[in-house]
């Protein structure tokens, strides 16, 4: 008898999002299960990173559900109670969502244990002591225990986005997201950055991952969901997504990226 299916850790349903007149998330659905990498492909615009923002409430979507770990994400209450939560139940569920971006928003004027300490010391209310062990454990994790002293502007943009995910994965998140991580880094640096996703991967860590990077999103997912225009066009094991997709849309795009 085959073990069950990990249970699903995020739910969404449904989602819209838009800005002004622009829709730019048009009822997604998708499941996350609790150790899974999903990865999200997609044109640029097709609505990706704002998926992403919505699951760590930095934006309000319009219509739909987005749970994590049963907890509805931006609304509280049902049906003609529903509203949306306040800032401080928002900052207390972001929490369970950490999120490294694109840009790497290092705190200059702070070493890299500083910059990971910050969360544990404001958010978590962790004694200096213990904040610091953390996020000398989780510094030596991602390979830059020996820069622990290092200000942002000594350190590469690679040493930069593993200081970044050290900060987000010290925080002890359900489910780590990410977005575009690589996009900003020179070609040479690309290579150390997805090693350390991928030893999360290994760990069991949950992720949704926003990339370009296809060969990754092969070698790490689950589940490979491709996006366009705002909606969910294909998603599957990335062996059926990538290899024998079954929308053209899909197949033009994997094409492009190949040639790119």
């Amino acid at each position: 008898m085959s073990d069950p299916a990990p249970e699903k850790l995020v739910e969404i349903r449904g989602l819209r999002k838009a800005f002004g007149p622009t829709r730019v998330l048009e009822s997604v659905d998708l499941d996350v299960r609790r150790g899974e990498v999903v990865t999200i492909i997609g044109p640029s615009g097709s609505g990706k990173t704002t998926l992403l923002r919505c699951v760590n409430a930095l934006e309000t979507y319009d219509a739909g559900s987005i749970r994590l770990d049963g907890t509805e994400v931006g609304f509280a209450g049902e049906g003609a109670a529903r509203r949306p939560r306040r800032d401080r139940e928002l900052a207390r569920l972001r929490t369970e969502a950490g999120m490294v971006f694109q840009l790497f928003y290092l705190f200059p004027h702070l070493t890299a244990v500083e910059n990971v300490m910050l969360g544990l010391r404001r958010v978590r209310r962790l004694p200096k002591p213990e904040a610091r062990a953390r996020a000398l454990h989780w510094l030596e994790r991602v390979g830059l225990a020996d820069r622990a002293g290092h200000l942002p502007s000594q350190l590469s943009g690679g040493q930069q986005q593993r200081v970044g995910i050290a900060r987000a994965v010290a925080m002890q998140p359900k489910l780590l997201l990410l977005d575009e991580i690589t996009s900003s880094l020179d070609p040479e640096l690309v290579g150390e950055v997805l090693a350390v996703v991928r030893r999360l991967a290994d760990e069991g860590m949950t992720m949704l991952v926003v990339t370009h990077e296809m060969g990754f999103a092969r070698e790490v997912s689950e589940q490979v969901v491709f996006m366009e225009g705002g909606r969910v066009v294909e998603a599957g094991p990335p062996e059926q997504v990538m290899q024998h997709p079954s929308s053209p849309r899909l197949r033009a795009f994997l094409s492009r990226s190949q040639r790119g």
